[in-house]
């Protein structure tokens, strides 16, 4: 049989100044080489792995509080502790270290804990101990002045601290506690307030011990109820025997545990509603008054974890129907403090716990207490948390989020169960969800405007931005059936950036799926009004709104989604249009202008797609190929400014469409025997070859024209190049059926692309609509 005397827990303290559990094991006492010295080794009991190594060092101070803990600091900010299963095995481990040391194992620490300076040093060495006035009530004042003088030097903190407990001082002052009640000396009471909480400030296990004993603790309280600083006492203790009476709903057979319980709750009552609020110094000096309190929860819920009998006897009644509603409600609330005191436990202890609660049946136990869902409940709670900084509501929106997230949604043979939970959430939840969001916005701005109001608001929306991206059919009925987003986008008027931001990221979320259902419902009710209304309203002023505003119309017009640019240009153009200083919204319109040029020009737009296509097809030689041919066009065979393909005819069957294929064949046969000839003939007359130019239109990609004509110079009316001049079916020189955007680099010109090949062309033609307009200036009139 494993020796339990020896099974300890391994604890460090982490910066928040919580304890951090390392694992279960063994420990034991050798010397080890390589520290060179006797050592503590902690061998985990699971595989054998080493926890813990340190050397015993002779100047290193070790704590022994509670009887089975041994506490220590390794290095600056590194505190170590040791928790025993059993007292012995403490006691062995103890006296290990106390010979290791030289100490009494009657002590419960080893050296100071803080170095002294010489002079104090010097001053102390004279005195061994530290001689305490005799306890009576005419010497309160001088020894509240003793204790208050002491405080300030670890060694007078330790002598005192020694003193007291080897006299009985403690119990002797609570004596005369009583005789100062009896006699209403407030005096001597308010003296009494100061030497009790001066000895807690000495942070010593050993005084705890007994102040926090079932015989002492209700007469410490009472001290601390006659704070000199108050006009009239407190009446803790009435509180503790009369309003917080102990209910034991499940009987304890086990009476240490049943004391710890009562202990561990005075303690804690004492640290948060009667001890005044610490100073930064004062706080380091009730760290162990923190252990005391940590290690006890942990000790509780190991001891009714390993009970079965207790757990089994708890949900049998929690899932009775014979258990009337009053013993319910009392082991509901045993539930809920049993699993508020788990938080105490480090993460994997915690999940081992919860696990025993799921196999105790703690959710069909819940189920049954459960007026409502759980879910709506939670909810609930959100909504009305009275919190000002809404802290429990963020913590609830945590846990709603996990709830509603399909990733953590367990993998079953039955696929159908994730459907049917969010089914089941939109059907019975969501509308509780929604509800806040729905009341403040029945006008044209929130009815309710105020910061808490805004940031519970700005809560939903981040669950509901949350649901747009991870539950998509879902979310998108009811958001179009409530018609959910006109109501987010009141929001956009809340004096309170952040929310009118929150109501902004919800938009750009849809936006950004590219959904066509959700483009129709925002087209059809005109909801990008109340963006470009904020827009307008926040001026000139370069902000986090002004530059999300501009980024979800730019995502419109890199993204080439059709439907909206064409129903913002058509709806809020004029509103926009003098918005020079980013590029975003002109770019928006030639978007538009091309859209509409193509819809005028259909079987164009086909026989475009047949070039490409028929492009694709062939290997890259051929490509060349063509290209060659497009240079070697006689300027003869097209006039200036004309379009190498004619425009497309209404009129046209398929045929019509094919024939500039056959013709492209037959004049890449009949140039190549005359290519030299014309180039030789192009240079001795002294003529320059055409220059290209690339214009950007209005209604095109790019047009392909010659300068040798004047009455097509960019900004003539008549240039193909000159905004506001539509392609006419039967104009060559206007036609919209430029089949290639043309670069000029060395004097030579070629093939680039097809203009609806929207995979690459779409590419060259941001790099075009992008540049300065400067710079297209120059480009347009080179």
């Amino acid at each position: 049989m494993t020796d339990t005397r020896r099974r300890v827990k391994v604890y460090t303290l982490n910066e928040d100044r919580q304890w951090d559990d390392r694992g279960t094991g063994h420990v034991s006492s050798c010397y080890v080489e390589r520290l060179k010295g006797m050592s503590l080794l902690v061998r985990a009991e699971s595989d054998g792995s080493l926890l813990l190594e340190s050397k015993i060092n002779p100047n290193t101070a070790y704590q022994k509080q509670q009887d089975t803990l041994i506490v220590w600091s390794e290095a600056e900010n590194y505190d170590l502790a040791l928790s025993f299963q059993e007292k012995a095995g403490c006691d062995e481990i103890w006296e290990k270290i106390c010979q290791v040391q030289g100490k009494d194992p009657s002590v419960d620490i080893t050296q100071d804990l803080v170095d002294e300076s010489e002079e104090e040093r010097f001053d102390d060495m004279s005195s061994p101990g530290l001689e305490l006035p005799s306890c009576e009530l005419s010497r309160l004042e001088e020894i509240a002045e003793l204790v208050a003088s002491s405080l300030p030097s670890p060694l007078r903190r330790e002598k005192l601290a020694l003193a007291l407990e080897n006299e009985g001082y403690i119990k002797k002052l609570l004596e005369i506690f009583h005789v100062c009640e009896d006699l209403e000396n407030i005096e001597g009471l308010h003296h009494l307030y100061e030497i009790i909480k001066g000895i807690f400030l000495l942070n010593r296990t050993a005084l705890f011990e007994v102040m926090f004993s079932e015989e002492c603790i209700m007469d410490v309280i009472g001290c601390l109820e006659y704070d000199p600083s108050l006009s009239q006492s407190r009446k803790h203790r009435e509180f503790l025997t009369k309003t917080a009476k102990f209910k034991e709903v499940i009987p304890i057979s086990d009476p240490e545990l049943k004391q710890k319980i009562h202990q561990t709750y005075r303690v804690q009552y004492i640290q948060d509603m009667v001890l005044p609020t610490p100073s930064v110094f004062e706080e380091n000096m009730l760290s162990t008054l923190h252990s005391f309190i940590f290690f006890n929860k942990v000790e509780i819920v190991g001891m009714l974890q390993e009970d079965e009998k207790f757990l089994t006897d708890l949900f049998a009644q929690l899932t009775d129907e014979a258990t009337d509603e009053e013993k319910r409600q009392e082991l509901v609330n045993f539930l809920k403090e049993f699993c508020a005191f788990s938080q105490t436990l480090q993460p994997q202890n915690r999940d081992a716990f919860f696990k025993t609660l799921s196999n105790m049946g703690i959710l069909p136990a819940l189920e049954v207490i459960l007026d409502i869902l759980l879910i709506n409940l939670i909810i609930e709670h959100m909504i009305c948390d009275t919190d000002p900084e809404l802290g429990g509501a963020v913590l609830l929106m945590g846990l709603l989020r996990t709830l509603v997230d399909p990733e953590n949604m367990l993998a079953t043979a039955n696929k159908t169960e994730k459907t049917e939970f969010l089914g089941f959430f939109y059907k019975h939840c969501m509308h509780v969800l929604t509800a806040p969001l729905l009341a403040n916005t029945t006008e044209d701005k929130p009815s309710k405007d105020d910061f808490q109001t805004a940031q519970l608001l700005a809560l939903i929306l981040e669950l509901l931005t949350f649901c747009v991206e991870h539950h998509t059919y879902h979310i998108k009925n009811y958001i179009i059936n409530k018609d959910i987003l006109r109501r987010v986008l009141v929001l956009m008027a809340s004096k309170h950036a952040f929310l009118a931001l929150c109501a902004l990221r919800f938009k750009r979320k849809i936006i950004g799926l590219k959904d066509e259902f959700y483009n129709r419902y925002i087209m059809k009710s005109f909801l990008f009004e109340p963006v470009v209304k904020a827009f307008l309203n926040n001026g000139s002023r370069y902000n986090l709104m002004n530059s999300a505003i501009i980024e979800m119309f730019e995502f419109i017009r890199v993204e080439d989604i059709k439907s909206l640019t064409a129903h913002v240009i058509e709806n809020y153009w004029k509103a926009l249009e003098d918005v020079d200083y980013v590029q975003t919204f002109k770019g928006l319109k030639l978007r538009f202008e091309q859209q509409r040029e193509r819809q005028d020009n259909p079987k164009l737009d086909s026989m475009r797609s047949i070039l490409r296509n028929h492009r694709y097809r062939r290997d890259a030689r051929t490509l060349e190929d063509e290209e060659e041919m497009w240079f070697n066009t006689d300027e003869d065979d097209m006039e200036d400014g004309e379009a190498v393909v004619p425009p497309s005819d209404k009129t046209k069957n398929d045929e019509d469409i094919m024939d500039p294929i056959s013709k492209f064949m037959e004049r890449k046969k009949l140039k190549e025997s005359e290519e030299k000839e014309v180039l030789l003939k192009t240079n001795l007359s002294g003529r320059q070859s055409p220059s290209f130019k690339l214009s950007f239109s209005s209604g095109t990609k790019s047009n392909l024209t010659s300068q040798s004509s004047a009455s097509n110079l960019p900004g003539s009316p008549g240039s193909p190049g000159s905004p506001g001049s539509p392609g006419s079916p039967g104009s060559v020189s206007k036609s919209t059926s430029q089949m290639a955007a043309i670069t000029t680099k060395g004097g030579l010109v070629g093939l680039v692309d097809y203009p609806d090949d929207d995979e690459e062309d779409d590419e060259d033609e941001d790099k075009e609509e992008t540049l300065p307009l400067s710079k297209k200036a120059k480009l347009e009139s080179s």
